[in-house]
């Protein structure tokens, strides 16, 4: 890995719905499927969706901070959850798919402390901001069919990603200002 480039990682429910926006920015190397959080070492999706793992799904961003800061994937981070609901994320519940930011550093704990108070305080969400800021475990890489899944399954993915309710709250509470 080049040494300027550095690590995000996030968890915003379902992984699937995760790739798509990041993957598609200037900067980003590369975006990973997969699993953090937990005790299990290389669990299956079967045993994370499971919730007896203590994992999330999650998704693991390589990028290049000089043409996208960590900053930005913070502000397009919070555009693609609902950081207000603390059993997962529209259609899918459970401790698997709740929200998680995961820093690497204190220099990224810092800023999505600040990010997290910036959203909280802007008003654009009436109920508190649930999701949790946490130091990096390990990370996972989910099974190769979970890779890139929105590209080798293109209908399946927007018809899940819309029916799922997540495409919808997105327009509600972002609009045209999503990036």
């Amino acid at each position: 890995m080049d040494q300027s480039y550095q690590v995000a990682t996030f968890a915003g429910g379902c992984f699937w719905c995760m790739v798509k926006p990041f993957d598609q920015q200037p900067g980003i190397i590369n975006v990973i499927s997969g699993y953090t959080g937990g005790t299990v070492e290389n669990p299956t999706y079967q045993q994370v969706c499971s919730d007896s793992t203590g994992h999330y799904e999650a998704v693991q961003i390589t990028y290049d901070p000089e043409v996208f800061p960590y900053e930005k994937l913070l502000e397009l981070f919070w555009q693609q959850i609902d950081p207000t609901d603390p059993g997962g994320q529209f259609y899918d519940r459970g401790q698997s798919y709740e929200t998680a930011i995961f820093y690497h550093n204190e220099q990224q704990k810092q800023l999505a402390e600040d990010s997290k108070m910036a959203l909280k305080e802007s008003g654009r969400f009436s109920k508190p901001i649930v999701t949790p800021i946490l130091a990096a475990k390990t990370f996972y890489p989910a099974e190769e069919y979970h890779q890139q899944y929105y590209k080798k399954n293109p209908v399946h993915y927007e018809r899940y990603h819309i029916g799922s309710g997540r495409a919808g709250f997105i327009k509600e509470h972002w609009g045209d200002q999503k990036k």
